[in-house]
């Protein structure tokens, strides 16, 4: 367990493209979660991880990842793919019943206190990264 919670530190788990990989990086933010006394934040963590991995991975045919960063007071997700194109915006919650899928980007809406997306560009990586932070109450 670190010394100090206050204490920054980042992790990244490249995953194929595989919809059991979805697990593994939900049983993986759970695992780094807890080593880390952030318990607290696990169960809301573990869906935003669970629905940003599985639109990388359904969404896409390469490889992807799952990036978790924690930088003061603030826990960022993100999930990095291949496909440089930009997520679909969310459905307004009240229509997210009515969908047989689509609804991950409007749960992480809901529960994240803020999300987002980038292009990524840099040393000839590309594809985009979506991401969500959550602020311990």
């Amino acid at each position: 367990m670190p010394e100090n919670v206050n204490d920054p530190w980042e992790y990244c788990l490249y995953i194929p493209n595989d919809t059991r990989a979805v697990t593994v990086s939900r049983r993986t933010l759970r695992l780094i979660l807890t080593v880390h006394g952030l318990i607290r934040l696990v169960d809301v963590a573990e869906l935003l991880a669970t629905e940003l991995i599985s639109n990388a991975v359904r969404r896409t045919k390469g490889p992807a990842a799952l990036r978790v960063r924690w930088s003061a007071g603030t826990l960022r997700i993100g999930a990095w793919d291949a496909d440089p194109a930009p997520p679909e915006p969310p459905v307004p919650l009240e229509q997210v019943a009515d969908l047989e899928e689509g609804h991950g980007l409007a749960l992480v809406k809901a529960c994240a206190d803020l999300w987002g997306w980038q292009p990524l560009a840099r040393e000839g990586d590309r594809g985009k990264v979506v991401w969500c932070e959550l602020a311990p109450a």
